[in-house]
């Protein structure tokens, strides 16, 4: 299927349901539009872009954040045939330009606010706000009849831009079918209906938001949202009767701080919470969408698995993915209540996956074959090669097991793996999840370091310094820090553990991060050579 056709077998579905709520005013745009405005406003766009000179396979660029005028570009492009080119808005002018240059993009649609970082000529400047400022997004909203184009699943819908871990961006070619496979793939395990309100964190530049947050909500004639304004979220989630929250693993880290403390501050709830966790996780989403809320996604990193189980025992479900932009991005996820700690289920229908050099421990690198992968890198043939082989396997390049259920668990990217001199592997990811838990630990960094010529586990570490400050450790903040390391891995098994405090390395700024505040880990790759003290 092609995503022209399955949005119009939600508009014959259901055209008269909200399709996507703008959470911010947009003066130049309406605050919700129905599948069947959708549908016109996208069909009038689709001629006003024909009369503008965009046919089958020319590029057209979006750089904003998620808005109405976002879908209705990204589907009347896809239906003339182009490739969209979703743009992270927070890049700068260079890294802007450097894509435009290697995609050779026709067109591209901005706020006026990013309009300084845009090329100045040679691309056609579409603006959402309708300002002086290039052409105006309305005037391309034209009565007509879009030209017709022959469209099969094997043509490409996205070309999506990603910096990976060396900082050279590489475009990642999905098909039609690559993102209807993942969509559909999804929608078979995934209970979602029509009857449902998305609200997510995950930008649509992002092929996770993009798929998961705009074009599965669109599949199934569901309702998308999407807010940056973290401090909202819960008057967001109220006052759109939201019932499926899309959000990160840090959120959810500290939103179930945040519950659990309220709820032990208050006799009840101490006592309740013991004997009867779903009484009180029944409160909480009473409390967030009146009860409507039905489950929360995670995505993009690794989860807390004591967070995951610890909001299923309350009753609230949190359903925990796996993917990459190369599948497009959805591999598998698990059940929302599932009882099995750190899994992120099987892959979905149509996909599969298998361990290649597998360890004494289980773990091997792991490999996905299916419609999901994608058709390539866009002009590199020798990258593409590096990651799918001859059989149709993509190499992930991150380490996990699966289980006698077909579950995946990840252990980390191979290219961190920590080899002791005792032979034992440590992942850097597993000390993470459960150091990140400290208090003063904000951002962490676990790598090889070295010891006398020997592997030894080192963290590099931004601290809380509102936390150190709050329990008066600003003189020797360092030592508060490794005296709580000391107790937190006692939960890790011996040879994950930091032996010495000379390994604890406090950074004085955040880590920098891509524009899913994922850390850029390649940038702290090696430690740095350390001797006894």
């Amino acid at each position: 299927m092609t995503i022209p056709e399955f949005l119009n077998r939600t508009l014959t579905r259901f055209p008269d349901r909200v399709a996507i709520r703008n959470t911010k005013e947009k003066p130049q745009e309406q605050q919700e539009i129905t599948y069947r405005e959708l549908d016109q406003m996208v069909s009038k766009l689709a001629v006003g872009l024909a009369k503008m000179g965009i046919s089958k396979r020319d590029k057209v660029a979006i750089m904003s954040r998620p808005r109405i005028r976002f879908a209705v570009s990204l589907l009347a492009v896809t239906r003339l045939g182009g490739w969209v080119i979703p743009v992270d808005p927070t890049l700068t002018a260079s890294e802007v330009a450097d894509i435009f240059e290697r995609s050779e993009a026709k067109a591209i649609f901005a706020p006026h606010e990013l309009f300084e970082r845009l090329p100045q000529e040679g691309i056609e400047r579409i603006n959402f706000d309708d300002t002086d400022e290039g052409t105006a997004f309305s005037s391309l909203l034209l009565d007509g009849t879009p030209p017709q184009v022959e469209l099969d699943e094997k043509d490409i819908a996205v070309l999506a831009y990603t910096s990976g871990t060396t900082g050279g961006a590489k475009g990642v070619l999905l098909s039609h079918g690559n993102l209807t496979a993942d969509i559909e793939g999804c929608i078979k395990v995934m209970p979602i209906t029509e009857q449902d309100a998305f609200l997510s964190i995950a930008p649509w530049h992002h092929i996770l938001g993009l798929t998961t947050a705009l074009l599965v909500p669109l599949y199934t004639g569901a309702m998308a949202m999407y807010t940056d304004d973290y401090r909202s979220i819960a008057s967001l989630m109220k006052k759109n009767e939201v019932t499926i929250f899309t959000g990160v693993p840090k959120l959810y880290h500290a939103m179930y701080e945040k519950l659990m403390v309220q709820v032990r501050s208050s006799f009840m709830g101490r006592m309740m919470l013991p004997i009867a966790p779903r009484l009180v996780g029944k409160k909480i989403k009473e409390s967030l969408t009146d009860g409507r809320l039905r489950f929360f996604i995670s995505g993009s990193a690794p989860l807390d698995p004591k967070v995951a189980l610890g909001f299923r025992r309350l009753g609230i479900g949190l359903l925990e993915g796996y993917g990459l932009t190369e599948t497009s991005p959805v591999v598998c996820f698990c059940d929302p209540f599932s009882r099995k700690a750190g899994s992120v289920g099987a892959p979905i229908p149509g996909a599969t996956a298998k361990l290649i050099d597998v360890r004494p421990d289980g773990v091997g690198e792991l490999l996905i074959r299916g419609p999901i992968v994608m058709q390539g890198y866009y002009e590199n043939h020798g990258a593409t090669r590096e990651v799918i082989d001859d059989d149709g396997w993509f190499h992930t390049g991150d380490l996990a097991m699966i289980d006698s259920d077909g579950e995946i668990y990840l252990k980390g990217r191979a290219k961190h793996v920590i080899v002791l001199e005792s032979g034992k592997n440590v992942y850097p990811e597993e000390v993470e999840w459960e150091l990140s838990r400290i208090p003063y630990v904000e951002e962490i960094i676990v790598r090889g370091g070295k010891l006398n010529g020997q592997e030894v586990v080192q963290a590099l570490i931004y601290p809380n310094k509102d936390a150190l400050e709050k329990d008066g450790h600003t003189d020797d903040p360092l030592r508060a820090v490794w005296d709580a390391i000391k107790v937190r891995q006692g939960r890790l098994a011996p040879h994950k553990r930091i032996r010495r405090k000379e390994d604890v390395i406090l950074v004085d700024e955040p880590f920098p991060k891509t524009s899913t505040m994922d850390i850029k880990r390649h940038l702290y790759k090696g430690g740095d050579n350390v001797s006894d003290a």
